[in-house]
C-alpha cells in the first residue's frame, strides 16, 4: 500500500499560462483570471513552505508619533484635479485614470506633467503607445512644453525603470500600463500576469523614492477598467474620466481614494487648444433666453458633492404611426416613462400616451439621480399644455407612483448653487431646511401642488387626439 502512494514531490501540479494560478488538479477554467484552456501541467505539487521571523525595517510607532509631513499633498497645478484627489499627489502614491478611447486622459496628462514639473521637481512622462514626436507635437498644441519634463517612448519595464534611475523624477506618467510588459515573464502586453507584475514593480519604485506615479488604464467595452481586479487593488487612487465624445464636458470622478473622499467631480472642457478646468460648469447645461420656452425646466443635480443646475427639454408632438416613438437623451428612458404614466394617471393629462416624446439635457450631461424627477414631469406637462414655466424657476424632488413628491439629499446646498446663479423660484418636497435669503420656495406634497406651477388657463388645456379635435 505505502508502494502505491505517491509523495507530493511526485504528484503532478498545474498552472495557469496567464495570470501563474497553480492547483493540484487539471481544470478548463482558471479561477483567477476566468481563462478557458490557460491551465496546463508544468511539474510536481509545490512544496509547502513557511516564512520564520526576520528583521523589521523600521520599528513599530505608537499612532501618534508617526510622521505626517511625508504624507503631505502637493498640488498638480490643476484645481480640478486637485479637487478629485483631495488636494494634491501624495509623494510615493500611485494613481490610475481610466477611461474610453479618445476621452482626453493622455491630454489631461500631458497638462499635469507640464504644470507639475518646475526647479526643484522632475516629471518623467512615458509614452508606450505613441512616438516622442507625435507627443511634442500635442505638448506644443496645447502649451505643455517645459525645461523639467522629461520625454520617453519605451514598452519594456526594465527600460522605464532604467529611466527613474536616469531622470530621477518626482512625479511618473505612464501611458499606458497595459502596453508595458516585462521580458522576465511570458505573455503579451496587457495579460494579466504582465499587468500585474509591471503595476507591482512601478508600486515598489514610487514606494521607495516618494515617487508619485499617474498610470493610464484602459477599459472594456462595458466601461470597467481592463486587466484583473487586482489592479485597482494594487493602487492608492482610481479615477474614472468620463464624458461624450460628442460633447464638451468630460468628468474626473474619485473611484477609490486612499488619501481622501470619493464624493468629489472634477469638469473638464475639452477643446481644441486642449483640456481646461470648470470651475462653474453650469453654463455648459443652460440655455440663455430672453422670452421663456414650452417644454424646458430646470433642476438642480449632484455631481459628487458638487451641485449643477441643468436644464431638462421635452417636446411632444402628435404621432404619424401606431406605437409613438419614446426618445431620450441624457435621461434614462424608463424613468421618463414613469414620469408619463404618473402625469397621466395622477397629474390628468390626457393623451400623453397617443403623442410622440422626445426628452433631453443640454450640454451633454447625464441625469441619472431620482432628484430631476420633478423637473422631468413638468418640463413634459409644459410641453403638453404648449405652455411656458416661470423664467426663474427651479424644480428639484423624486416623483413616486403614487404621485408623491419625495424628500431627496443636500437640498439646502441646491438651492444655494440656483440662488447663486440668480434663480428666484424652486418647488421643492416638505420641509427643505434653511432657505437662501431672497429666494421664494414652494414646497409641494403631490403632483397635482407641483403642476400648479403652469398658468391656470393652460393646466384645463390638455393635449387632445386626433378623433377629439374632429
Amino acid at each position: 500500500m505505502a508502494a502505491r502512494t505517491k509523495s507530493a514531490k511526485d504528484r503532478p501540479s498545474y498552472r495557469c499560462t496567464e495570470c501563474g494560478w497553480t492547483a493540484v488538479k487539471w481544470l478548463g477554467r482558471c479561477p483567477e483570471c476566468q481563462a478557458w484552456g490557460t491551465v496546463e501541467e508544468y511539474g510536481g505539487a509545490p512544496a509547502v513552505r513557511t516564512t520564520a521571523a526576520g528583521r523589521v525595517s523600521t520599528a513599530a510607532l505608537p499612532i501618534g508619533q508617526v510622521d505626517v509631513r511625508t504624507a503631505t499633498a502637493r498640488s498638480t497645478g490643476v484645481p480640478e484635479l486637485d479637487r478629485v484627489l483631495g488636494g494634491g499627489l501624495v509623494p510615493g502614491a500611485v494613481v490610475l485614470v481610466a477611461g474610453e478611447p479618445g476621452v482626453g486622459k493622455s491630454t489631461l496628462l500631458l497638462d499635469v506633467a507640464a504644470k507639475a514639473a518646475d526647479d526643484e521637481h522632475r516629471t518623467l512622462y512615458v509614452t508606450a503607445e505613441e512616438s516622442a514626436s507625435q507627443v511634442r507635437l500635442r505638448a506644443d498644441r496645447i502649451k505643455a512644453v517645459s525645461d523639467h519634463l522629461y520625454l520617453a517612448a519605451e514598452t519594456d519595464l526594465a527600460a522605464v525603470l532604467g529611466h527613474l534611475d536616469a531622470v530621477k523624477p518626482t512625479l511618473l506618467i505612464l501611458d499606458s500600463v497595459q502596453t508595458v510588459a516585462s521580458a522576465e515573464l511570458d505573455g503579451a502586453p496587457g495579460g494579466v500576469a504582465q499587468i500585474r507584475e509591471v503595476t507591482a514593480a512601478l508600486i515598489r519604485a514610487s514606494k521607495e523614492r516618494g515617487m508619485a506615479t499617474l498610470l493610464v488604464g484602459h477599459v472594456t467595452k462595458d466601461g470597467n477598467i481592463a486587466g484583473p481586479r487586482l489592479l485597482e487593488h494594487l493602487v492608492d487612487v482610481v479615477l474614472s474620466f468620463e464624458g461624450d465624445r460628442h460633447a464638451r464636458l468630460r468628468l474626473v470622478r474619485g473611484v477609490k481614494n486612499r488619501y481622501g473622499a470619493t464624493d468629489e467631480v472634477g469638469c473638464f472642457e475639452l477643446h481644441d487648444e486642449g483640456i481646461t478646468g470648470l470651475a462653474d460648469p453650469s453654463g455648459l447645461f443652460l440655455t440663455r433666453r430672453d422670452v421663456a420656452v414650452p417644454g424646458t425646466c430646470l433642476t438642480v443635480t449632484l455631481e459628487g458633492r458638487r451641485p449643477l443646475v441643468t436644464e431638462v427639454q421635452a417636446l411632444t408632438v402628435d404621432s404619424q404611426i401606431p406605437s409613438p416613438r419614446r426618445t431620450t437623451s441624457g435621461l434614462e428612458t424608463s424613468r421618463v416613462s414613469m414620469m408619463l404614466a404618473v402625469l397621466e394617471q395622477r397629474g390628468k393629462i390626457s393623451a400623453l400616451g397617443k403623442r410622440d416624446i422626445y426628452c433631453a439635457t443640454v450640454g451633454g450631461v447625464k441625469l441619472t439621480e431620482p432628484a430631476s424627477d420633478l423637473a422631468v414631469a413638468l418640463a413634459l406637462a409644459s410641453a403638453a399644455s404648449d405652455t411656458p414655466l416661470p423664467k426663474n424657476l427651479v424644480a428639484i424632488g423624486e416623483v413616486g407612483l403614487a404621485g408623491e413628491i419625495r424628500r431627496v439629499t443636500g437640498v439646502q446646498r441646491r438651492l444655494a448653487e440656483a440662488h447663486r446663479l440668480g434663480f428666484t423660484h424652486a418647488l421643492v418636497p416638505s420641509d427643505p431646511g434653511k432657505v437662501p435669503a431672497g429666494m421664494k420656495v414652494t414646497e409641494v406634497a403631490d403632483m397635482g401642488a407641483a403642476l400648479l406651477a403652469l398658468p391656470r388657463r393652460s393646466r384645463a388645456q390638455a393635449p387632445r387626439s386626433e378623433e377629439e379635435r374632429r
